[in-house]
Formats: C-alpha cells, structure tokens, sequence
C-alpha cells in the first residue's frame, strides 16, 4: 500500500481488478480485427480504414460525451457503456462463428464501438477521481492506470496471437465479451456516495462552450493537449502498419504480430513502473519533453529493421517513450483541471488522444500504400522529433515559471520564520 497510495481506497481497488481483466480481452479483440482485416484484404489503406472506424466516432461524440459525464450519474454512465460494448463484441463473435460477415461488418461495428468509447471515456477517467478517497494519491492512480493498461497491452496480443492461430478471432472477440462482467461486476460491488443532481441553469451548448473557453483561457492544460494532439495525428498510428511488419517484413505469422505488440506494452509497463517511481515534486513537464524524443528515436530506429529480435527490442523502446508521454499529459491535466470542469476538459482529452489518430491512421495507411511502410514509421519518427523541438519553447517557459513560483514560495517562508 505505501509503495501504491492509490489502492488503499476500496472503491479504486474494485475498478482497478475488474479493468485489468476486462482491458486484456479489448487487446485481444483490437489484435484480432487489425490481423483479421489485413489476413483477409492485404491493403495498408484498410488497415488504417480500420482505425479510422474505431476511433474517429470518438473525435466527434467526446465532447459531447464529457458534457454527460459532467450533467449525470458517471456511475450509471459507465454502466450502460460496459454493458454496450458486451453487445458490440456478442455480435462481431456471432457473425465470425456463422461466418456470415465481410470486412464492412467489422468496420461498421468498429463505428459502434467508437461510439461507446466517446461515452465511456470522459466517464471512466473522471470517475477515478470520484474513486479515490486521499486527493494526494490521485498522480499514484493514474499511473496505476497506465500500467493497467500497459500490463493488459503485453498481456493481451501475446494471447490473441495463440487463440487466433489455435481457435481463429471469434474466440478473441468471445474472451472480450465475457472479460467486461468482471468490470460490470466490480461497478456493483463499488459504495460511491449517494448521486445528487445539481439544478441546470445552462443549456447543452453553453456546457460546451463554457469547456471550450476554459481550455482556451488555461493554457497549462491547453499547451500539454495540443502537443498531445500532434503526437496522436502523426505517430501513434504507427500500430497500424505492425501486421504489414509481422506478415511482410518479418515474414510471420498472429504470433509474430502479438509479439510485437506486447512488446509495445513491455516498454510501455517499464515506463508506467519508471513514473510510479518518480519522487513528488518532479518536474513533469520537462520529464514530458524527453519522452516525446525517445518516442521519435525509437520510431527511426524501427522503420528500417529486419532482424526480428533486433525489432522486439527497439519496439519496447518505443512503447516507453508513447506510454510516458501521454501519461505524463493526462497527470497534467488531471491535477491542473477545475473539478466542475474534469467531465468536459477529458472530453477534449480523449478528443486529443483517440480523435486524431484515425485521421493520422488514414493518413498514415495511404502513405504506407504508395510509399510503403517503413519510409512511412520514419516519416512518423521524424515528425515527433519536430513536435518535441516546436513545443519545447512552451514547455521550458512553463518549467521556468514553476521555478520562479518556488522561489517565490521560498523566500516566504524564509521571512515567516525570521520574523
């Protein structure tokens, strides 16, 4: 417990097991859509089509999805999502054992599900906050979130990789199915205080402009979230073109392909575990900065290998570098954020996060086409190089007036004891 602050509330606990559970059954389904449309097309432009059905929903709904976390119960916001993407993942697991289906029923189900995760997002992270009974040990959860999920990106391809050469993708979509009772069962045993409606003098529309304007008006958060933005359009969809890697590059097989990706998530727990270990007080931002050029070198030196062990090894590096860099961003924010307005602000977040990247995913996927994929992950590294390099100026002003502020806070107290 003194080593993880965060677990010593009940609440926290619950919803920490359950989603670890339930977030290795979604890498599972994520691996086994992307092999599967790639296996069955061989097209790098749907595989970022593919993307772009997963996540562009969210680009448009998170905000409104942030205003409903911040009007309504996130409880039973959170539920009704869970129990949605059950369904979603029943249906795609019915269509593959009946083999009744086409890529477009994999995609169109890919928008649904998007659309779920436009609601469900706002509400999960917000509701952590809800979760933890010390305030203090909010920075301790959300790093325990990234290795959540980090720990379920190892876990989880590496499995998918097994069970689609053993038992095909409707046995990784069934294991997402039934991994989302142990989150709706968590929910249920949670003892959150009693929801009391607040009185809405402001409209839906006034929500929104009142968030977009409080970003706008903040910009300690709104400089980590256009950098994150950046960085989301033209890099992180680098996971697209990892089947053309496994299949084409490594000449491999599923397996291959959840080796790479739980290599991902091998650097990116290494990375979680690294900003765990961080002292309080550490200056995020500049910590943030050097993520975002160990993404960039680890995407450079990746693009061009064809020694596979070689690649594993680079690929971890990379996971490193993307993990601490968003959640560097998404501390930021959370600790930065007025509470009435936590709902909305993630709403942007999300927005940043997985709205870009099925843009960057079809741009990513064309490039990939004509120019093929590993002149397309260097084009990518080379761009987050950029991004650290333009944003550094905002970064290292907001370090400098961090300093200047404790000083400030120093003399004070040095004057209050002397006199």
């Amino acid at each position: 417990m003194a080593l993880f602050p965060a677990f010593q509330s009940r609440n926290y606990r619950l919803y920490f097991f359950g989603q670890s559970l339930s977030l290795i059954g979604t890498w599972m389904q994520r691996t086994a859509v992307y092999w599967l449309v790639y296996d069955q097309t061989k097209s790098a432009f749907l595989l970022g089509m593919t993307v772009f059905c997963g996540q562009f929903p969210s680009f448009m709904f998170s905000i409104l999805g942030g205003v409903v976390s911040d009007r309504y119960n996130r409880f039973r916001v959170l539920l009704a999502t869970q129990f949605a993407s059950l369904i979603q993942a029943a249906i795609l697991t019915t269509l593959l054992y009946t083999n009744q289906y086409t890529v477009w029923h994999i995609l169109a189900l890919s928008v649904l599900l998007g659309c779920i995760n436009a609601f469900d997002v706002p509400a999960r992270q917000a509701m952590v906050y809800d979760m933890i009974d010390n305030k203090e040990h909010l920075p301790n959860a959300i790093a325990l979130n990234s290795s959540m999920i980090n720990t379920a990106r190892l876990i989880g391809p590496a499995i998918s990789g097994i069970v689609l050469e053993k038992f095909g993708a409707a046995a990784c979509f069934m294991s997402n199915g039934v991994s989302f009772l142990a989150v709706i069962i968590s929910l249920l045993l949670m003892k959150l205080p009693a929801f009391i409606p607040r009185e809405r003098l402001t409209t839906v529309k006034q929500d929104l402009t009142e968030g977009f304007y409080y970003l706008k008006n903040t910009p300690a958060i709104s400089n980590v979230m256009i950098m994150l933005a950046c960085v989301s359009l033209v890099a992180m969809p680098y996971i697209t073109l990892l089947p053309i890697y496994a299949r084409d590059i490594f000449k491999g097989s599923a397996s291959t392909f959840g080796l790479l990706n739980s290599f991902v998530g091998m650097g990116a727990v290494l990375g979680a575990l690294f900003l765990a270990s961080l002292k309080p007080g550490t200056n995020l931002k500049k910590v943030l900065f050097r993520s975002t050029l160990i993404f960039s070198v680890g995407l450079m030196s990746f693009a061009y290998l064809e020694s596979f062990p070689l690649a594993l090894a680079v690929i971890s590096i990379t996971g490193f570098g993307i993990m601490a860099q968003t959640t560097i961003s998404n501390t930021l924010i959370q600790t930065t954020v007025a509470p009435n307005m936590r709902g909305r602000v993630i709403s942007f977040y999300a927005m940043a996060f997985f709205g870009m990247q099925p843009i960057g995913g079809l741009l990513v996927g064309s490039i990939a086409h004509k120019m093929g994929a590993p002149f397309t992950i260097l084009c990518q590294g080379l761009a987050t190089l950029l991004i650290a390099i333009i944003f550094f100026p905002f970064l290292r002003r907001d370090i400098l007036m961090r300093r200047m502020r404790m000083k400030l806070r120093q003399m004070e107290e040095s004057v209050v004891e002397t006199t």
